[in-house]
């Protein structure tokens, strides 16, 4: 076919702007500061919560909870302002953020119980008011709470404002099913992972949009993966398998390193992502 019979033809012309909006959303989706949401994205993620649960009880034990909790904020704090010096997602720099937030997001939830003696009913209401406030002004400021419209320092601030209280929400929530509720671990995590598949046959049967699903889950994979790594590592009187919190999280972590690099490997081998065709 000729190139004046691809202008003169309406279907071409139609395919010519399509690929144009695909263009643009490829552009969007490459100065995005977050990953695509693949099943990749949904293990590292699980792991994350998980490490960061053991990961903060073992930092709590082997030093005093003001020293823990000030090495906490402070390693988070340096993963986040190099997670905002970069320009673009670099998986690595990500992940590590991630992982800081789930790390200090436990040990903010349990200085409230422990350090406040603020009962798990009422941090747990108190956290998801705090999601629900972070969310409105997000919404209200920029229209949009979809992550892959991060491609500004001030969306950046919302999403990782809204991450941070996801984690303490999801600590507070799985505390409070395991001790109040006296589920125990093992029994919370199936629960939670059970409940976590709400969302998502919900916006596959089409009765919940990308957006609400998405978040919806996020916030049940902390005490989903909270749960089963508390399993694992505390003792069997408590009605775990004993592992350790040390070993757990060094397991964990290097479970989320090993995947890490995939997403490096495989992210180096497609620059582009295709980002377009995700939704959320």
């Amino acid at each position: 076919m000729m190139p004046e019979e691809l202008t003169a033809s309406p279907r071409v012309k139609d395919t010519v702007a399509v690929g144009g909006h695909l263009q643009s959303a490829v552009s969007r989706a490459a100065a995005s500061k977050v990953p695509e949401v693949t099943v990749l994205f949904w293990v590292v993620k699980i792991l994350t919560t998980g490490m960061g649960e053991t990961t903060s009880d073992f930092l709590v034990h082997q030093f005093e909870p003001e020293i823990a909790l000030t090495l906490g904020f402070a390693v988070l704090l340096i993963s986040l302002l190099l997670q905002f010096s970069v320009r673009r997602y670099i998986p690595w720099v990500y992940w590590t953020a991630v992982a800081m937030v789930s790390v200090f997001g436990t040990m903010a939830a349990d200085a409230v119980h422990v350090g406040l003696g603020v009962p798990y009913q009422v941090s747990t209401l108190f956290f998801t008011v705090a999601l629900a406030v972070v969310f409105l002004l997000w919404h209200r400021r920029e229209k949009t709470l979809s992550i892959h419209s991060i491609t500004t320092r001030r969306r950046e601030s919302f999403y990782w404002a809204a991450v941070l209280t996801t984690f303490a929400l999801g600590t507070a929530a799985g505390d409070l099913t395991a001790y109040t509720l006296g589920l125990g671990y093992f029994a919370s995590g199936i629960m939670f992972a059970a409940v976590i598949a709400v969302p998502a046959l919900a916006h596959w049967r089409r009765l919940l949009a990308a957006i609400p699903a998405f978040w919806f889950a996020y916030i049940l994979t902390r005490p989903l993966g909270a749960s089963f790594s508390d399993w694992t590592a505390v003792s069997t009187d408590r009605g775990g398998l004993d592992w350790g919190t040390g070993p757990v999280s060094l397991a964990l972590a290097a479970g989320i390193a090993v995947l890490v690099a995939l997403m490096t490997i495989k992210r180096s081998h497609d620059p582009e992502r295709q980002d377009h065709l995700t939704q959320v």
